[in-house]
């Protein structure tokens, strides 16, 4: 396995994910907390939750797609180890 392509691929992966997720937090703001709320047990969003498109956008988008793109080159990187065994 290719660590650059799979990395590569998870990448673009996450960074669409990202995208369209927060395209559709700004559609759908009633929707996309209640699914939030269900992910984080007990915490209560609605003192933090704005609905509306963040001016952290794009840091988010970065950091998303730089991690997305390091845990698959690791990732292959590992299987590609196991898989000489």
């Amino acid at each position: 396995m290719k660590e650059q392509a799979l990395a590569n691929a998870a990448a673009i992966t996450i960074g669409a994910i990202y995208i369209v997720c927060s395209i559709l937090v700004v559609l759908l703001p009633g929707f996309f907390k209640v699914v939030s709320q269900s992910w984080f047990h007990g915490v209560d969003l609605s003192l933090i939750w704005t609905g509306s498109a963040r001016g952290n956008f794009l840091l988010g988008l970065i950091t998303a797609v730089v991690g997305a793109w390091l845990v698959g080159y690791i990732f292959a990187w590992f299987y590609n180890q196991f898989a000489k065994k």
